[in-house]
């Protein structure tokens, strides 16, 4: 009897044990999860949106009078982010810098040594080679590429003859760098092309080298943002004719309207949970300059400043577009360009009526757009994250548009390969963005390239110029960019115009820098120190 109830009252004591036991584990498991949870990284949503040719003093929030233009979705963004009031491209021009931005390498590495690519180059970014795209759809998010493109499309292979195909069929391309999706002007606002790329095939091409089952459609016949001539005055002014192709043509004053309205579209398509990569590059503000038609008139800084309007509205229907899909929270939003406004006073030019008007395109900097001089590589940069980037902030720290590949690989926890095999001249800017505090510069140091292909580098206070263009450009240029071939030092602290050469005073800075240019250059990467072996001799 009595070891009967023994038995029945061991019964619950034993249920009660597996009970307790079985809840401990679940207890350490959670724990374990829990701690794994808070020490993985985070995967935020990042969207960039990379202006073409907007100088540093272009928008309010960098010190764009208000009297002449008024940027107040790009304000926004800098009162709930930070502001980097020392961010540099890696070129004066465009193409190189979007390389380096897309891949943490400077340009200048590949055969794109000077200047820019033409519109029948093949795709510059080898598929393989470490890239955003490649990187964050790795990690599981939805990527596209949006806007202006100026990559290339297609593999030259050893033909010294090819050309892109408009045609046919355009690849590789983004899709083969990691892009889910692309929609683009193939080169520039204004190119001889005259279409819009979306995946691997002019939109809505008609005919061509095209199968019949991959024919995608095009707009609607009645669509506004599209012709069936295109005729932009950025080409015929320089007496070029347009390509001809079977497809809907685009319209220079609608292209800004159509690349946004892409952009919103594809970020209405994303979910919370599932984190996503848009690039997405606006034309605005590069030439020919062509606002919306109710935006004309609306600057005193003339019709540039209203392409500056043009810009800062569809920033605000991209952000709106994230606020309506309760995505804004999740997302890091990098706001920049890829090198400084066009400055050329001798000019006649939508910039030089700006100029004239009081606008300093560049804010306090010399040069822009193509030059050596800093006018052609400070440019606005904010980035903005909520709970994470302190609001209304801004920081001093030189930077690189190159380093944001390696910032985003940390933000997702991805180790980035060995120096001399991807991201080369990329920095971790994480702490930077974050507002943390470091004892010392987190890019110690950094290049810059001119579209003449001059090399410059800059080290603390330093700025060391090498003045040699590549021998390919022409006397034209020799004659009007003579200042800027020849070895100069600036202290930046002391003079940020670069109005004073102190290289004579300084040959031991010169020297300092001139070597550790060319260790970089010959080194093949600069994100480490190279070997001093690899150095020039």
């Amino acid at each position: 009897m009595s070891r009967r109830r023994i038995r029945r009252g061991h019964a619950p004591l034993m249920k009660r044990s597996l009970f307790i036991a079985t809840l401990a584990a679940l207890l350490l498991v959670s724990r374990g999860a829990f701690h794994a949870a808070a020490s993985a990284p985070a995967m935020p949503n990042i969207l960039i949106i990379l202006a073409d040719d907007l100088g540093y003093g272009s928008v309010a929030c960098f010190g764009a009078d208000g009297r002449l233009v008024r940027t107040p979705n790009i304000d926004r963004l800098a009162r709930e982010g930070r502001r980097f009031t020392d961010a540099n491209t890696t070129a004066s021009v465009c193409t190189p810098t979007r390389y380096s931005l897309l891949t943490g390498r400077y340009c200048w590495r590949t055969s794109l040594k000077y200047e820019t690519l033409n519109t029948f180059a093949p795709l510059l970014i080898e598929p393989g080679r470490l890239n955003m795209a490649s990187m964050l759809k790795a990690r599981g998010y939805q990527t596209a590429a949006i806007g202006k493109w100026h990559l290339g499309y297609g593999d030259a292979g050893k033909d010294p003859k090819w050309r892109t195909d408009y045609t046919t069929e355009l690849k590789p391309g983004p899709l083969e760098l990691g892009f889910d999706y692309h929609f683009s002007v193939p080169q520039n606002h204004g190119d001889i092309t005259g279409v819009f790329v979306e995946n691997h095939f002019v939109y809505g091409l008609r005919s061509g080298k095209i199968p019949p089952d991959m024919k995608l459609p095009g707009p609607a016949p009645d669509d506004e943002n599209f012709a069936p001539t295109y005729y932009s005055e950025a080409q015929q002014g320089h007496g070029h004719t347009p390509m001809e192709i079977d497809a809907p043509r685009r319209v220079d004053d609608r292209v800004m309207p159509e690349l946004t309205d892409k952009a919103v579209h594809w970020i209405e398509q994303q979910q919370a949970g599932k984190p996503f990569f848009l690039y997405f590059a606006p034309v605005a503000v590069h030439e020919p300059v062509t606002p919306s038609k109710d935006l004309m008139g609306s600057s005193a800084a003339g019709i540039f400043g209203a392409w500056i309007h043009e810009l800062d509205r569809t920033v605000g229907r991209v952000l709106d577009a994230l606020d309506k899909q309760g995505l804004a929270k999740d997302t890091l939003v990098i706001f920049t360009s890829d090198n400084g406004g066009v400055f050329e006073p001798s000019q006649k030019r939508p910039e030089t009526e700006a100029v004239n008007a009081g606008l300093a395109v560049n804010g306090p900097f010399r040069g822009g757009k193509t030059h050596i001089y800093d006018g052609g590589f400070k440019v606005p940069f904010i980035a903005r994250w909520p709970g994470k980037i302190p609001e209304g902030t801004s920081c001093d720290e030189m930077i690189s548009l190159a380093d944001v590949l390696a910032t985003t690989a940390a933000i997702v926890g991805e180790k980035l390969p060995p120096a001399g095999q991807g991201a080369e001249d990329s920095a971790n800017i994480l702490p930077a963005l974050l507002g943390e505090q470091t004892k010392t510069p987190l890019r110690p140091d950094m290049i810059l390239h001119s579209n003449d292909g001059v090399f410059a580098i800059r080290k603390g206070p330093w700025k060391w110029i090498e003045g040699v263009p590549v021998k390919q450009i022409g006397p034209g240029i020799r004659k009007a960019h003579a200042g800027e071939f020849q070895r100069q030092l600036f202290n930046l602290k002391d003079d940020p115009r670069e109005t004073t050469d102190v290289s004579a005073q300084h040959p031991e800075v010169v020297a300092e820098l001139e070597a550790l240019l060319n260790r970089y250059r010959d080194g093949g990467y600069s994100r480490e120190l190279p070997p001093p072996a690899t150095a020039r001799k």
